[in-house]
This record gives C-alpha cells, structure tokens and sequence, in this order.
C-alpha cells in the first residue's frame, strides 16, 4: 500500500497498489502496519456499506461533532464516485479547503477522511457501492453536515444532480454561522 498524504492535514489517499496477472488482481483493502502512519493508535470500529443507485446522486456532506468525531477510510468497490472532504476545523490552517478526487473499484483507492471533516460523494455510474471502515460509533445528537451546494466551498460536482436524501438538501450554509469544530 502507497500512502500519499494530502495538503490537507492528516487526508491521505491510500494506493491499494494491486497484484495483477492474468487471472485478475490480488490487493489488501487495509492493513493496520502498513497504515499505521495515518491511523496512529485509532481503531475501527464498524464497517459501513453504502450503494447508490443513479448516477449523479449525492451523498453528504456529513460529519460527526465531539466527542464522536470519527475518522473514516472510504473505498469504492463497485462503480466510480467523486468523493469531496472538506476541512471544518476551526483553528486549522486549511479551515474550509476541500480535496475531491475519484474513487472507483476499477482504481482500488481509498480516501483517508481524518476527525472534523465533512464528507460527501456524487456517484459517477450507476449502484455504485463504498465500503467505510470507521473509527466511532455513530452518534445522532453528534450528527452534522454541509450544504453541497454551498457556494463558499464551491464544489464543482462533474455530474448533474439527480438525486439526494431531503435530509441533505436541506444542510445549512456556513453562512448560517458555521464557524467549525475543534477536534
């Protein structure tokens, strides 16, 4: 496994780096030494899947507050995602930067999303599938998330938007007095 840590500090993206052959391929989804520089002492404690069927459909931006912030390892392992984190820490250097890049089964990538970031995803194919290994438990009183369609953050969606949970289309603005989180 190949770890590119990102301008934005502990994001990383995780290169499976697979073995493959004319029988097909062969890479670990995760590997607690060789990940241990972006893990540190963390450990994962549930396993979350997600499908989404259309494409264009967005997912996020979620979040967890303290005390139940949660660092995530996304992958994709069916069809093609553009998966967005945006850092919401307050006292960071890159408050508000986001990192957007592509996850696909056919790519084997894994997107390191580190405790007081948003996450969010629009699906690039059809019943695309992700896989999350998470670092706490889900929290409903620690729930947050972002508006994708905030125009302080910008994100430029490469898809349009087909479809999307009312739960997430009515995320607040950081205009709305969204100052962060400390983590």
């Amino acid at each position: 496994m190949k770890v590119e840590k990102l301008k934005l500090s502990g994001a990383a993206i995780v290169d499976a780096e697979p073995f493959v052959d004319h029988r097909g391929a062969f890479a670990r989804f995760f590997c607690e030494k060789e990940l241990s520089e972006i893990i540190g002492d963390r450990h994962f404690v549930n396993v979350n899947f997600s499908r989404t069927l259309n494409k264009g459909a967005i997912r996020g931006l979620h979040f967890q507050y303290p005390p139940k912030a949660e660092m995530k390892l996304v992958r994709c392992i069916r069809g093609a995602v553009y998966d967005v984190i945006v850092d919401i820490r307050k006292n960071s250097s890159t408050f508000l930067k986001l990192y957007g890049v592509e996850l696909s089964a056919e790519n084997m990538k894994m997107l390191c999303v580190p405790e007081g970031f948003a996450h969010g995803f629009q699906v690039l194919e059809e019943n695309s599938e992700l896989m999350y290994l998470v670092s706490n438990f889900y929290s409903p009183d620690c729930e947050g998330g972002l508006n994708y369609a905030d125009p302080t953050l910008g994100i430029n969606w490469p898809h349009n938007i087909t479809d999307m949970s009312d739960k997430d289309r009515k995320n607040p603005y950081i205009s709305n007095k969204f100052d962060g989180i400390d983590v």
